[in-house]
């Protein structure tokens, strides 16, 4: 049906004003013609014959490109758009190589279980004869590992069950890892930042255990499209990778429409600001809209809760319309338990649910086809999430599809509505990782060190002259002792079980019903405080529960039964002291740094809000701080420049925090645009004098211990990114700041003080200063790194 997507974006706009209509652009995408190759020489026929069976008559090209890659011996990532059958591209090498050697094995790994689950379904359906798939993690019953062990000869797992269950044990795997000839790293685009960081070393450590064994396995990534995806690799494995691009795959044709909510004339935010129809509510009439149409549709979402929500809200437009469509439709999220997620992936591959509110856990490689319909509530932090999320719809490649991307009321997703360019025509930005930051090198380099000792010839896969300072720091602590051959492990327990390589901060707390004891969920111990403090709303398959207790040192969270009317958004302090500046850019009353920072926070109360966002009431907590060493971005602006001096800001004291809390809010809101990060990983403070500078003072910081890259490329892009920020608030029709411009969801302080017009005072002489003077040598730098590894 080749007006589908029109058809169906007809459908969803059928119930809105005549006038009012909440679209600010709709673009038609053509489709894309298949290019099919021969079958390659070197294919076992019994592999291709099973291949041929399950409906594949010929591979596309870029498929057998990156297979024969492989097939040679050079690492290769094959990047390109989803559904364009990159498995195939990693399945007929690894399957060929089992195929001719009884004693060779594989290792594939995925970010998520529920990919990995559904990759080996697809690899254990050809019935390769020889072929001994089998998963090991953390869902593998106990009795089974055993097995897999000593009999599987591809084994499918993840970065975490490698770094727990494989390499402290690698004496037990002698037979696996001496025969290891491939290991695929499926999905390779969402290791970034801290986590990418932890995998790029775990990586590195897998290799060195494989070759103490005799092996060196061909490793073959495969990624959603990203900028420079050779650099890119490169930088996550430690070695020269090739890299497979043009797309030969047929795609069909697709409408994308970006919609901006429309203003709730009868609404109030805080401090009086205007309210948009939320980004959730939205999408949940969306949904049912086309539930009702029977199209099948997933519903991107930001959050678990707002996954939760959104399911909930288009089951009750359903249950109005029509009863029997209201149970075609489910929230899937992470913290389900695992019988949970399997049953809920079985009823969206068969077409029993129509329509799925999910939180990114389905944005990866899960084979679920025919897709009509894909909304992405809120941009999901980077323009490869994005068209990775986009690319669900249309899969079966026979009729078009629609793509709706809903904003939220974020300056951010504002921006980007209202430049349809900065979605639709910029490249996608490349991946930001730093295996050399301490925080992440030092329990890695722990980590290798348990499982064989370190040698100095070993030190420059870990990092060189960065490991070797690691190294002698933590000699000096006695954490490893120092020996004529290397660096030994001292203690007797491994430190595996101590490491976090998603970064996360530890063990998962564990959200439990008091009255029964049953275990609901988990909730990443950052997130504790935030999400299950005494008071919080919990939403779990779209029951909603009551926090009673937060225990952080037991790691959990007691919960009753309870449907409140209400939501819950926590509250915090924070604080900000310079450690060290490490680059420094000075000009006439402006300084723009980047360096290090210590991040001092405590959620001290929450808002209860109704569903309008009308706020009850505020409740204090009593909850512990929080310390963060990371690195931050921050600009300094002279009092002279904010005040009434020719060519300042002429803002009044009074006005300066307001305008700073303006600017740094928004410049918070904006950062996504040029790093490959979430509003979420990164934080900010302001303040009219921070004793560390002596001036008034915006800081922006990484989320993660140590940074994550995030700030660095702040500092690196600082021009557009200001630039980008001024646009974005001067741009919102609001008279005096809304969430679409200055308003964080996340705020501390209430959003208050808050001066719109003051944050664009101070964003205009920053940038006149900064500018004028070095706009020449600035932006030929930003300009490359922009084009080559940032969004728009």
């Amino acid at each position: 049906m080749a007006n589908q997507g029109r058809r169906l974006l007809d459908r969803v706009l059928a119930g809105v004003p005549a006038g009012e209509s909440p679209l600010t652009h709709t673009e038609d995408q053509p489709a894309r013609p298949a290019q099919p190759v021969p079958w390659p020489s070197w294919a076992p026929a019994p592999v291709v014959s099973a291949l041929v069976d399950r409906g594949v008559a010929q591979p596309w090209r870029h498929q057998v490109e990156a297979a024969t890659h492989a097939w040679s011996g050079s690492h290769v990532v094959v990047a390109t758009g989803t559904a364009s059958g990159k498995s195939l591209a990693y399945q007929l090498p690894v399957l060929s190589a089992l195929t001719v050697d009884p004693k060779a094995t594989a290792l594939y790994l995925s970010p998520t279980k529920a990919l990995g689950a559904d990759q080996l379904r697809s690899v254990t359906g050809l019935g390769v004869s020889g072929v001994r798939a089998a998963s090991f993690d953390g869902d593998t019953p106990m009795a089974e590992r055993d097995w897999v062990r000593a009999h599987a000869n591809w084994v499918f797992s993840n970065p975490d069950m490698l770094h727990r269950g494989v390499l402290p044990n690698h004496a037990r795997w002698i037979r696996f890892l001496r025969g290891l000839s491939y290991v695929v790293v499926d999905e390779c685009h969402t290791y970034r930042g801290v986590f990418g960081s932890h995998v790029a070393l775990l990586l590195r450590r897998l290799r060195r255990v494989a070759q103490r064994y005799g092996a060196d396995p061909v490793f073959v990534l495969a990624s959603a499209t990203v900028a420079d995806p050779a650099a890119s690799a490169a930088a996550l494995l430690g070695a020269d990778v090739a890299a497979v691009t043009e797309d030969g795959s047929p795609r069909a044709g697709r409408t994308v429409a970006l919609w901006e909510p429309p203003l709730l004339d009868d609404l109030e935010g805080e401090n009086g600001a205007p309210v948009r129809r939320s980004a959730g509510a939205e999408t949940a009439r969306i949904l049912a809209d086309l539930v009702v149409e029977g199209a099948r549709s997933l519903a991107f979402v930001r959050s678990r809760v707002g996954a939760e929500l959104t399911a909930l809200g288009a089951r009750r437009v359903l249950s109005e319309v029509d009863p029997s469509l209201a149970s075609r439709v489910a929230a899937y999220r992470g913290g389900y338990l695992p019988e949970e997620r399997r049953a809920l992936e079985r009823a969206v591959s068969s077409g029993e649910l129509l329509g799925v509110a999910t939180t990114n856990a389905l944005e990866l490689g899960v084979d679920i086809v025919g897709l009509d319909a894909v909304v992405v509530a809120g941009f999901p932090g980077t323009l490869a999430s994005f068209w990775q999320q986009a690319g669900r719809a249309g899969r079966t490649g026979d009729s078009d599809a629609l793509v709706v991307f809903v904003a939220r009321d974020d300056p951010l997703d504002t921006y980007l509505v209202h430049n349809p360019s900065a979605v639709l025509d910029k490249p996608v930005e490349a991946t930001v990782l730093d295996p050399t930051n301490p925080y992440v090198l030092e329990p890695q380099l722990a980590c290798a060190a348990a499982e064989l000792p370190l040698t100095p010839d070993s030190l420059d896969a870990f990092g060189g002259d960065a490991a070797l300072a690691v190294l002698e720091d933590m000699t000096a602590r006695r954490v490893l002792r120092r020996r004529p051959n290397g660096w030994y492990w001292t203690s007797h327990d491994r430190p595996h079980a101590q490491v976090d390589i998603r970064g996360s901060g530890g063990e998962q707390v564990v959200v439990v019903e008091a009255d029964s004891g049953r275990m609901l969920g988990t909730v990443d111990p950052g997130s504790a405080c935030w999400q299950v403090h005494s008071g919080a709303v919990y939403l779990h398959q779209g029951e909603s529960y009551v926090v009673d207790e937060l225990d952080l040192d037991a790691g959990l969270a007691m919960v009753h039964a309870e449907k409140p009317d209400w939501t819950t958004t926590a509250r915090d302090t924070k604080d900000i002291s310079v450690v060290r500046v490490l680059e420094k850019r000075s000009f006439e009353g402006v300084t723009v740094c980047l360096g290090e920072v210590e991040v001092t926070s405590q959620v001290v109360g929450y808002l209860r809000k109704l569903p309008s966002g009308q706020v009850i009431d505020s409740v204090p907590l009593s909850l512990p701080a929080q310390t963060l060493v990371t690195r931050a971005v921050w600009y300094t602006v002279s009092s002279g420049l904010l005040g009434s001096a020719p060519g300042g800001a002429g803002l009044t004291p009074a006005r300066v925090p307001g305008a700073l809390h303006a600017a740094e809010h928004a410049a918070i809101g904006l950062l996504p645009l040029f790093a490959t990060c979430d509003r979420w990983d990164i934080g900010g403070v302001s303040t009219a004098l921070h004793e560390d500078t002596g001036e008034a003072t915006v800081f922006v910081h990484d989320g993660h211990p140590g940074g994550a890259g995030f700030a660095d490329r702040g500092f690196d892009a600082v021009i557009p990114w200001l630039v980008a920020t001024r646009e974005a608030i001067a741009a919102c029709a609001c008279p005096a700041g809304c969430p679409s411009c200055v308003q964080s969801p996340k705020c501390g302080n209430g959003n208050d003080p808050l001066d719109k017009a003051g944050g664009v005072a101070v964003l205009d002489v920053v940038l006149g200063v900064v500018g004028e003077r070095h706009h020449d040598v600035q932006h030929g730098h930003v300009g490359h790194d922009r084009s080559a590894a940032t969004r728009p």
